[in-house]
């Protein structure tokens, strides 16, 4: 069998992650980890606080939002939070599961090759830990292009699993990291501010020096 030829039969690393994010995040996981209180790990009332602080600290650092991109957006929790604080900004919600962009109208993709519009504030909430080494490091260096002023990102890492998440609720079935991973690549092009928020570079945002993590 001639080389090429093989080589088209074997699915792409694209098709590979399409194939088992379907069977794994289906409406069984959304039900599980978003909607039963006895074992979900979140709920609208926590992101609603920690929307309040993400875009109250965007906005103490005068950072103009147009535009909100949600990676990996879930139920779209954040979608009320930025309607309430940028009333005004666009909000794009991105999902890498069929069954929720189907139920809830967000556009099917992953943070790993998303190219669509950069936004202002770019969301990625407990998505980088469903991933291997390889899809994170691209997916950071895409949020880096993706994100022309601001991040929020949260990222299960192997602490958090030992010493400050709920075992009982949290998915422990992801790649565990120490967080030197995430930060070592994020600091390319992002400045840590504390809470989650990161800032680029090159985005003009003033930061005294006690404000940065």
């Amino acid at each position: 069998m001639p080389r090429s030829a093989k080589s088209k039969e074997q699915p792409s690393r694209a098709e590979d992650r399409a194939r088992r994010t379907a069977a794994r995040f289906d409406e069984s996981y959304y039900e599980r980890h978003y909607l039963k209180e006895e074992t979900r790990v979140s709920s609208p009332v926590e992101i609603e606080k920690l929307g309040a602080f993400v875009c109250a600290y965007v906005d103490f650092l005068d950072v103009q939002i147009e535009r909100v991109l949600d990676l990996g957006c879930g139920l779209g929790w954040w979608q009320d939070v930025i309607k309430r604080n940028f009333p005004e900004a666009e909000y794009v919600g991105v999902e890498i599961s069929e069954y929720v962009c189907k139920e809830r109208g967000f556009e099917l993709g992953s943070v790993v090759d998303y190219d669509g519009e950069p936004a202002d504030l770019v969301i990625c909430q407990g998505v980088l830990q469903y991933l291997d080494d390889d899809d994170a490091d691209r997916a950071i260096a895409n949020l880096s292009t993706l994100a022309t002023s601001a991040l929020y990102l949260e990222a299960l890492t192997q602490r958090d699993w030992d010493e400050a998440c709920s075992q009982d609720v949290t998915d422990g079935e992801v790649f565990l990291r120490d967080a030197v991973f995430y930060e070592r690549r994020l600091a390319r092009e992002f400045i840590k501010c504390g809470g989650g928020l990161f800032v680029k570079r090159d985005a003009g945002i003033v930061l005294y020096d006690l404000e940065r993590a």
